[in-house]
């Protein structure tokens, strides 16, 4: 390199016919280039930090291409938690309830001999824990950090102590008066930009509750599962079933309860393995639809020629729930991909809005959406500029049996001759009518015939 840095000098003292100490101060220019190089060189990222591969990260920015398709589906409207999206102008309204919650909380907790320094003194220890759990290097100082963390965590447990009925709330409060406000909560609740460690919330709720050990106080699952029951309704047996699940973050722990546990991923599977074929053109191949009784909607079963498949309501929040779960396991690496194996699943069915419509004749889409077009448009683009493995997609069987079946010849005949001549009750009434002339010539034919080789005796 210091030969290369002469040979500059030397050739721009040839050619411009500058003196030594010009050819000195151009060398030592390069030296600080050089310098500044190699030291960038040594900067760690902050945008994509080294620990956002481990398994321990899963608190992740939604990457642009996703962020293009779905502008609004990935950050929240009216409640910012966390780091990301904190101090946004027009998340301010909620953000000065919080402090109105905390005050809640502490006006109980100080009854007890339990303050706000108690509070920081549970989250201190675990910081650089917390910050380890974001895909970014969080800039913001210790005492920031920790008062969002604070701030953040005990206004969601408030809201999920309020409507699990431990702590009696203000009739007039605002945030449960308008009713669509505590449903922008939810759904903000669950968005992957929009959360704080799962830990966070349980170091806090244990802290809040530190005097209360002997009564029968909920754990912080089950208070957070009855929460989000409000917008997503689901069987009591879900609930128990899951009690004593635990998540990274809100949005994996909700998804960890409609994963079927009986859903696994099939391994000796065909190689050739391919997507299947719109909802209509397996209904005109002779597959049957039919609405599964289930607890989760993605439990989908495929026998002897009937596609069975759970009812999904497809609405704001559960649009919205889906998304980001795709989103997560898009940029999680340590979880499966049923959501997104689910989404592509249903983006093959629905290719049109046809389909839409043909799915919600059979009671597997309840639209609560709009037209036919958007629910269309919404599992179209779903899948779009994401990665998907359908050999370790926990429907790989299904895929493979319903284009097994599709493509037997004999189904599709039989199929497709029912669908012309029995469809509806007009073209059933024109086949009968044309199978009775038929056989009434056959009969006409037959007797002209034996007429004439065995005429009657005279």
């Amino acid at each position: 390199m210091e030969t290369e840095l002469r040979l500059i000098g030397d050739q721009s003292q040839e050619n411009a016919g500058t003196s030594d100490d010009h050819v000195t101060s151009i060398m030592e220019a390069d030296r600080q280039w050089l310098k500044s190089v190699e030291k960038k060189t040594k900067l760690l990222p902050k945008l994509l930090n080294n620990s956002a591969g481990k398994s321990s990260c899963c608190i992740f920015r939604v990457p642009h291409s996703l962020v293009e398709i779905n502008k609004k589906a990935y950050h929240p409207h009216i409640v910012s938690i966390g780091p990301y999206h904190h101090g946004k102008v027009h998340l301010k309204m909620i953000e000065e309830h919080k402090w109105r919650f905390l005050g809640g909380v502490l006006a109980r907790t100080q009854q007890h001999g339990i303050g706000i320094n108690d509070f920081f003194k549970a989250i201190a220890p675990i910081e650089e824990k917390i910050r380890d759990r974001y895909s970014e290097t969080i800039e913001c100082s210790r005492q920031e950090f920790l008062e969002m963390m604070v701030l953040d965590g005990c206004f969601i447990i408030e809201l999920f102590c309020i409507v699990g009925g431990i702590v009696q709330g203000d009739i007039d409060d605002p945030i449960f008066k308008m009713t669509r406000m505590i449903f922008f909560i939810m759904r903000d609740l669950l968005k992957l930009e929009n959360q704080i460690p799962f830990f966070v919330l349980e170091t806090l709720f244990e802290t809040s509750i530190l005097s209360s050990r002997k009564q029968n106080v909920s754990s912080l699952t089950v208070l957070a599962l009855k929460f989000f029951d409000h917008a997503v309704q689901r069987p009591p047996e879900v609930l128990r079933r899951y009690k004593d699940i635990r998540g990274g973050h809100l949005l994996d722990l909700f998804r960890s309860t409609i994963i079927p546990s009986s859903q696994e991923v099939h391994r000796k599977i065909s190689p050739f393995l391919q997507l299947i074929q719109p909802a209509n053109k397996l209904h005109q191949a002779g597959i049957k639809f039919k609405p599964r009784e289930t607890d989760s909607f993605l439990d989908i079963e495929f026998s002897n020629g009937v596609l069975e498949i759970p009812l999904l309501t497809v609405d704001d929040f559960t649009t919205s729930v889906i998304l980001n779960c795709v989103a997560f396991e898009q940029c999680y690496a340590h979880c499966s991909n049923h959501i997104t194996s689910y989404v592509t699943f249903m983006g093959c069915l629905i290719n049109a809005p046809s389909d839409a419509g043909f799915l919600c004749e059979y009671k597997i889409v309840e639209n609560y959406f709009g037209a036919d077009e958007e629910i269309a448009s919404f599992f179209n683009n779903v899948g779009k500029d994401v990665t998907f493995d359908i050999q370790r997609s926990y429907l790989s069987k299904v895929f493979e049996d319903v284009n097994e079946h599709y493509s037997n010849n004999w189904h599709v005949r039989w199929a497709e001759f029912k669908h012309a001549y029995f469809d509806t009750p007009w073209s059933f009434i024109s086949a009968l009518a044309a199978f009775v002339l038929l056989v009434l010539t056959m009969i006409q034919a037959f007797f002209a015939f034996y007429g004439y080789f065995r005429p009657p005796k005279q």
